[in-house]
């Protein structure tokens, strides 16, 4: 059974948040504030957390920022609950390392949809010999891909670009996050040297290379199977 976090320090929120998240077959704990979330983690951590922006003493973003700068916490799924609902702050959440963001106010469907999508999303799928994305079909064995069943020639890197993309379909991947996956942490070239990769890949790719999401400020997106 998945164990779901939610960090609100509104209390009504927060124990609706809660108690959906039981009735929908989840374990569930809920923090007022960081404090209380930082001492449960220590101990135990979860499969997701739903954080709120607008924390007492240390906001939301600033725990984000924490929890990714940890190898411990680095890849735990989040989600941001926010009342701000600009494109800003939107970029701003999901520059910082936030996997989906939900605005308040928000449908207790809604917020259980958007957990189950993030948790299959994060899931890791390394048993998963072939990848699938609308017209594209990345085969990992054999190390093909084919779009509209007519294979495609890509560099080592792209293909990688191709598979970390495809894998993370439906997630908002920041320019340093794609740097570290596919270039290692240790790699000095400007995150210019991503969007080159990308410039070809689509081109290689066609029409289909549409499916690969500009966001902004922010990274790329793989759209999700249709």
């Amino acid at each position: 059974m998945k164990t779901i976090y939610c960090v609100e320090d509104d209390k009504s929120i927060r124990e609706l948040v809660v108690y959906a998240l039981k009735a929908s077959g989840f374990e569930a704990q809920g923090f007022e504030n960081a404090a209380g979330f930082y001492r449960s983690i220590e101990w135990q951590l979860p499969d997701l957390v739903l954080l709120d922006i607008m924390l007492p003493e240390e906001d939301g973003l600033a725990v984000l920022r924490k929890l990714r700068a940890s190898p411990k916490t680095a890849h735990l799924p989040v989600i941001l609950l926010t009342a701000k609902s600009t494109e800003y702050d939107k970029v701003l959440g999901l520059d910082s390392g936030a996997d989906d963001y939900i605005c308040k106010p928000f449908g207790v469907m809604e917020l259980i949809s958007r957990v189950k999508a993030v948790l299959r999303r994060v899931t890791p799928r390394e048993d998963q010999e072939e990848l699938i994305v609308d017209t594209i079909v990345l085969n990992n064995s054999k190390h093909t891909v084919l779009v509209n069943n007519q294979e495609v020639h890509l560099t080592l890197k792209e293909y990688e670009l191709l598979y970390y993309l495809m894998k993370n379909r439906g997630l908002v991947l920041t320019r340093d996050k794609i740097l570290a996956a596919i270039w290692g942490y240790e790699f000095e070239g400007e995150t210019r040297t991503i969007d080159m990769h990308i410039k070809t890949l689509r081109q290689k790719l066609g029409e289909s290379g549409n499916l690969i999401e500009t966001i902004r400020g922010v990274g790329y997106r793989m759209g999700e199977s249709k």
